[in-house]
């Protein structure tokens, strides 16, 4: 038997390796064509882009793990299902149950390591992320001067009337950096280059003027004459600046800060609800009066007007109690999604027939759309108090796991079950006669 388990994993680890690079390789694109954006508008350096795509990298792998995880069961239990492998299983006495087994502990344990994967990693990276990424956008590189407009650097203002190719005409410079009083450059025509990413100016003049006033003497003003002037501003303050946020949104902490924050918040609800309350009972004993005197209705107004303020505060504590909620039971059940996902896996990857990674790439997008769908609107619909934060994470889980031990009863119990594989064809041949008859 320990010989069959062994087999059965390495059937199972070959594709969950290849689909996971595969997997975490497509959202690593989607997220380059976010960024790429960014990293031209920035001229971001090499190393910068490699640390914001490995920081986004925990945050994928929490998606591509359990993705990996299914579409890697379709695949090897499909494999045993096309070779007729389960038949030979299944004439030895050997059941579904035996045969998932090894797999489904495997998952046990991968589940275990995504809960500290999701509570410990993942929000450290997710801070990091966050404070690399206002970094980059307080990084604003000076990546061309255009002509008609006022470009503006750190201490310098250039203004160029036009531009023909590389050459500059009209130039007006307008320098804060050589002493207390700016200095203003005029010149008929030159070139302007910029490098080290927009951080650094190399400015070569040709027949124009410099005013001054001099330092020690206000009174005086200084005009000269220049053929060929060279200025060059090693630093025009476009380097990446150390700001970093100490703040932590719900995505940042882990279940224990995020509980300790609930627990404040509750105590904060408690003591608002018994200020709501009081606020309550002096406006009911004012209602209840037939006639109030001004002094009285004035009082009866701000205690409404407090009571309002005191709901609207109350709302919001709640609405923040649900939101880390919502992110402690999202934690949970993605993880456990890689167990989920086995026991809906493996039926149907006997259902599809099929060891292609087409069929089972297919079959595995579709059901981790619904998912992850359902979980992202599950979300929102906590957020506003419509569901439970608890029912909103889980009911995936909840939903899926039940289909996938109903079909693996069925299986089991060899009722008939429908042959994705053969299904899939019939429709992909209905398509093609209609498309070949409109033709």
């Amino acid at each position: 038997m320990k010989i069959l388990e062994r087999y059965i994993l390495r059937e199972n680890f070959k594709p969950f390796i290849s689909s996971l690079v595969v997997v975490t390789f497509v959202m690593v694109l989607d997220r380059l064509l976010d960024l790429l954006k960014v990293i031209i508008e920035k001229q971001l350096g090499f190393f910068t882009v490699v640390q914001i795509f490995g920081l986004s990298l925990p945050f994928m792998l929490a998606l591509t793990i359990p993705m990996a995880v299914l579409l890697a069961t379709i695949m090897s239990f499909g494999r045993l299902s096309t070779d007729n492998e389960l038949v030979a299983f299944k004439s030895c006495g050997i059941n579904i149950f035996n045969l998932m087994k090894p797999t489904v502990i495997a998952a046990l344990l991968l589940s275990i390591f995504m809960l500290y994967f999701n509570d410990h990693i993942l929000p450290d990276s997710n801070h990091l992320l966050k404070n690399k990424m206002i970094q980059v956008n307080y990084r604003r590189p000076a990546t061309a001067i255009k002509s008609g407009v006022f470009n503006e650097a750190k201490n310098v203002t250039i203004y160029v009337r036009e531009r023909i190719d590389d050459e500059l005409y009209g130039i007006m410079i307008y320098n804060r950096e050589t002493s207390k009083f700016p200095a203003t450059i005029n010149a008929a025509h030159g070139t302007i280059e910029l490098s080290n990413g927009g951080n650094s100016m190399t400015a070569t003049l040709y027949n124009g003027q410099m005013h001054e006033r001099d330092a020690k003497d206000r009174d005086i003003y200084n005009i000269r004459s220049f053929k060929k002037l060279v200025m060059n501003m090693p630093d025009l303050g476009y380097q990446m600046k150390d700001v970093e946020s100490d703040y932590r949104g719900d995505r940042e902490l882990n279940v224990k800060a995020m509980q300790g924050i609930i627990s404040e918040h509750e105590g904060k609800i408690l003591e608002v609800g018994s200020q709501i309350d009081s606020i309550s009972l002096e406006i009911s004993s004012l209602e209840r009066q037939e006639i109030l005197a001004d002094d009285e209705n004035n009082k009866l107004n701000r205690l409404q007007n407090s009571r309002r303020i005191k709901n609207e505060k109350l709302e919001n504590y709640q609405k923040k109690v649900r939101i880390y909620e919502v992110e402690i039971h999202k934690k949970y059940a993605l993880a456990f999604a890689c167990l989920i996902f086995v026991l809906i896996g493996a039926p149907v990857g006997m259902m599809t027939r099929s060891n292609g990674v087409g069929m089972a790439f297919t079959v595995s997008s579709f059901v981790f759309m619904i998912y992850y769908g359902a979980l992202t609107g599950g979300e929102e619909l906590a957020d506003k108090g419509i569901v439970a934060p608890w029912l909103s994470m889980w009911i995936s889980n909840i939903i899926l796991g039940v289909i996938g031990i109903y079909l693996i009863i069925i299986s089991v119990r060899e009722m008939k079950v429908y042959d994705l594989n053969l299904l899939w064809h019939k429709l992909l041949g209905k398509f093609k006669r209609k498309k070949n008859a409109s033709a």
